[in-house]
């Protein structure tokens, strides 16, 4: 990035901002933070209206706009991919809102601009399956989280019969095991809660606002409440079978060796019984080298499998 995009992209940064650290800014931008020190110098310099408050940070002075700028074709093409991204990974109340977004978008590209996006989200595919369709407005959720309007809502726990009615203070939103989860603070629990959002009902936003609790931070409560991958397993699979490894074991892999008729990879794993139900899977393209304790878990797994369906051999329709 040459210095004049990059000081047009600072300008960007602090707009979309109330107040800003340089330290903030470097990080953002990869730069020292003496590098952000002449940046915001020269745009001073410059005309843009910075105001610096000592202990606190920088912001652009109250009502300064930047002048409408155009798109590049790279971002617009990585608005599309965005837009295919969102459509496959949130529900329908969000990717609305994508439409609308990549559309305003379009119409200020020019024509060539605009039939080069049209070729490009053609040729763009995904087979990642669609969200629930039960799930909650993912787009409501979003405006609470940035309103910090507290939720209520119905909750259909694992295992129960019937839906709880719950009251919430949504903290954060994380998408993982292919489900949104929002995590908030339950007041019926007194405590932290990691919601699933396709089993959430009835969702409404009150007009109740809360002050965040000072003690939470999102990265930290999803390192300290799931598990970490403390057993490591090594397994050789077949050729074909390596790619499948990489795109579906989620736990991490540590290591991978290749060797005559295969690779060896060394998979983290939280406990044994998931890790041995997945490999069951692809039959004879695994073989368990170490530790003993998953092998004996697999052979007891194929075993019960092979005996449930000899014994249960179901009726042809």
């Amino acid at each position: 990035m040459n210095r004049v995009d990059r000081l047009l992209a600072q300008i960007l940064f602090l707009q979309s901002r109330r107040v800003v650290t340089a330290g903030e800014m470097a990080g953002h931008f990869g730069l020292s933070v003496r590098t952000i020190y002449r940046d915001l110098a020269a745009l001073g310099e410059a005309g843009v209206p910075i105001v610096a408050e000592a202990g606190v940070g920088y912001a652009l002075r109250r009502g300064y706009l930047l002048p409408p700028v155009n798109f590049t074709p790279g971002e617009a093409d990585a608005l599309a991919v965005g837009g295919l991204l969102v459509e496959r990974f949130t529900d329908d109340s969000v990717a609305t809102q994508m439409r609308s977004a990549v559309a305003k978008v379009r119409a200020v590209l020019s024509r060539g601009d605009q039939d080069r996006l049209s070729r490009l989200e053609r040729a763009l595919a995904t087979t990642a399956s669609p969200p629930h369709p039960a799930q909650a407005s993912l787009d409501l959720i979003q405006r609470a989280l940035a309103g910090r309007q507290v939720l209520q809502f119905r909750y259909q726990g694992a295992g129960r019969h019937e839906p709880e009615p719950r009251t919430a203070e949504p903290h954060g939103l994380i998408h993982y095991l292919e489900r949104w989860h929002l995590i908030a603070w339950c007041r019926l629990r007194r405590a932290y809660r990691d919601f699933r959002t396709d089993r959430m009902s009835e969702v409404l936003a009150t007009r109740e606002n809360f002050i965040p609790r000072p003690d939470f931070d999102l990265a930290t409560f999803m390192r300290e409440t799931m598990p970490a991958p403390t057993l490591k397993a090594r397994v050789t699979f077949a050729p074909l079978a390596a790619d499948r490894v990489k795109r579906e074991w989620w736990q991490g892999i540590v290591d991978e060796k290749p060797v005559e008729g295969g690779t060896v990879f060394t998979l983290a794993a939280v406990e044994w019984e998931r890790l041995a139900g997945w490999l069951l899977s692809f039959g004879t393209a695994a073989t368990v080298l170490e530790p003993a304790a998953l092998r004996k878990r697999l052979v007891a797994a194929g075993a019960a499998a092979a005996n449930h369906h000899k014994m249960n051999p179901g009726k042809a329709s």
